[in-house]
């Protein structure tokens, strides 16, 4: 009969009841415990940001690395319709060639591409705002070279192949030059007036980056670079193999254009330090002389690239004379 509880059946099983049971004092209520605070949209797996993050971070893994001047082993970048072209046609070792997506080509961009597939260049094509990171904000006109890090030579090797040569050995040494824009000038410069190679300080001066790599113009794919650990030793050791070892310092007794021409045709190293504080004193006190270049007006400088092109020319007007 209704409401009849004794009757078979009429128990309700134990924990079929939806919600509390009665009688249990709400310990369960009281043994819950929250989650703690929400989490960052990002850090949900589910959550659109945290989609959106994960993608940024996939896609900024297979952008190319930046360039920046550093003394490491780090891949450098040249980027310029010109500078690639011309690293290109010169032979620079190169890894891969960026090129921008829809990029509007002229014969220079055509031509560094065919270059790249001539040399079996693995050739990329990505966004602009890929190349613009890349590039680190630098005038990359939509391409963008990889170059791995230069394989300086070794300067006692440099020394002794440039006295094999069948020319007269000609060398350039730069002391306290920290401007790989410079550094690349002088390379081009050496390059131009048959020198046999720059020797650098591996401390304190620059290194052959990617501004040195633009500046050259592809002049650093044909003139070696060493490194002396200590420059004023190198230029003692070379003294004693037979060169004549000469410094351009503002305060020179002789004059570069009444420098002796026995010299000049003779194994030769030109030692230029840089713009203001010239060669270091114990540089200076290496050199067999020190010459200065004749300018109009006393309080003005030359910069190193400039001291080089006007010290290579001079010498070689000597040697063909």
């Amino acid at each position: 009969m209704a409401g009849n509880s004794q009757r078979r059946g009429a128990m309700r099983k134990s924990g079929s009841k939806k919600g509390m049971v009665v009688g249990s004092g709400g310990q369960r209520r009281k043994a819950l415990k929250g989650k703690g605070p929400t989490p960052k949209a990002t850090e949900r797996t589910s959550h659109p940001a945290a989609r959106r993050a994960k993608a940024a971070a996939k896609s900024a893994g297979k952008r190319p690395t930046p360039a920046r001047p550093s003394a490491g082993r780090s891949t450098e970048l040249l980027f310029g319709r010109n500078p690639v072209l011309e690293a290109l046609r010169a032979g620079v070792p190169a890894t891969s060639l960026t090129v921008m997506q829809y990029i509007d080509a002229d014969d220079r961009v055509s031509e560094a591409v065919a270059l790249a597939v001539e040399r079996d260049l693995p050739i990329l094509e990505v966004t602009r705002g890929e190349l613009d990171r890349s590039a680190d904000g630098g005038a990359h006109q939509g391409v963008l070279l990889s170059v791995p890090p230069y394989d300086y030579a070794d300067p006692a090797e440099l020394i002794d192949s440039a006295l094999g040569a069948p020319s007269a050995p000609l060398l350039i040494a730069l002391d306290g030059v920290t401007d790989p824009r410079n550094l690349g000038a002088v390379a081009r410069s050496a390059a131009a007036f048959g020198s046999s190679g720059v020797i650098l300080p591996e401390r304190r001066a620059a290194g052959v980056t990617a501004s040195a790599w633009k500046a050259s113009a592809g002049a650093l794919a044909r003139i070696p670079v060493a490194q002396a650990t200590n420059l004023t030793r190198t230029l003692a050791a070379a003294k004693k193999s037979g060169y004549f070892v000469v410094g351009l310092a503002a305060d020179g007794a002789t004059s570069l254009v009444d420098l002796d021409p026995e010299l000049a045709r003779g194994p030769l190293i030109v030692v230029i330090g840089a713009e203001g504080q010239g060669l270091g004193r114990l540089v200076g006190e290496t050199c067999d002389l020190l010459v200065s270049i004749p300018i109009a007006a006393d309080t003005e400088s030359l910069n190193a690239s400039v001291a080089a092109g006007i010290a290579l020319y001079a010498v070689a007007s000597l040697r063909s004379d």
